[in-house]
This record gives C-alpha cells, structure tokens and sequence, in this order.
C-alpha cells in the first residue's frame, strides 16, 4: 500500500514538474522575442533619427551592405545599398533643410534570424522655396546578422 500511494504522488510531483519546465521555456522564449522585438523598433527608430540628422556614418551600420537590399519609395525601387545611400539618399538629404522624419506605430515581428515591421511615418522638410508635409505607412525587413539586426529591405508609401 505505501509503495503505491509513494508511485502515486512520484508520478503527480513528475507532472508537476514537467508542467513548470514547460512554463519556464514558454517564458524564456518569449523574453527572447520580445528582446529581439525590442532591438528591431529601436533600430529602426535609430534609422529615422540618422536620417534626419543626414548621418550616414550611422546608417551604414545600421544597414545592411550588400547588393540584394531593396528599397521601394513611392513607386520608385533602389537596389543595393550603397546606389540607394549614394545615389538617392545623399542628394536628397542635401536638398532638405528643417527636417524632421520619424517612425512611429511600429509593430515587429520576429522567426529566427528575420524580422519584419510594420510603421508609420512623417516627413517634414524644407526643399528650396517650398515646405513638404509627408506622412505615410511602411514595411521594413531586417535580417540577423552575427548579433545584430539589418535593414535589408524598406518600402513606404505616402498616403495619410
């Protein structure tokens, strides 16, 4: 009788504790989305800030440098990142005076090392004589690369 009443509660105490290991993963997991999550909205927050700021020091690190980066403007496509940064970015940037470019709503989604977002933007700017108000939705995707996330694809569109 007490071996059996002793299998008894071995077996609940093993539930038991498969059950809080279980839960214990669970949590860990998701801390680790949620701090790679975090990582990617400050990132691209990073890149707004950069942007309006003109430092292109700043965004090379926070792009990725190679040839398959796309980035889709308003129906206009760049591929690769430097033709983007030199090519579209640089001249543009010295055309703005006064501006301000920020991100915001970003919701971020995570699987292993991709990530992908979703934002809203506003452009604000002097360019020569006039004043340009923009606003906008986009869709960013970033890569893991070693231990640190990459812009490897933007695409907005003003429409708001």
């Amino acid at each position: 009788m007490k071996k059996l009443y002793f299998l008894k509660h071995h077996k609940i105490r093993t539930i038991i504790i498969i059950g809080i290991m279980v839960v214990i993963c669970f949590v860990q997991n998701s801390t680790a989305q949620t701090k790679d999550e975090i990582a990617v909205a400050d990132l691209l927050r990073q890149n707004a800030a950069a942007i309006e700021k003109s430092d292109l020091a700043s965004l090379d690190k926070i792009w990725s440098d190679d040839e398959s980066v796309t980035i889709f403007e308003s129906g206009y496509a760049d591929y690769g990142w430097t033709n983007y940064r030199d090519k579209h970015l640089t001249p543009e940037l010295k055309e703005f005076k006064n501006l301000k470019y920020s991100f915001s709503d970003i919701k971020v989604n995570t699987a292993g090392k991709t990530s992908w977002a979703t934002l809203k933007y506003t452009l604000s700017a002097d360019v020569g004589s006039r004043h340009v108000d923009s606003a906008g939705l986009g869709t960013a995707i970033l890569e893991k690369r070693g231990k640190n996330w990459r812009i490897v694809h933007l695409h907005t569109s003003a429409g708001f």
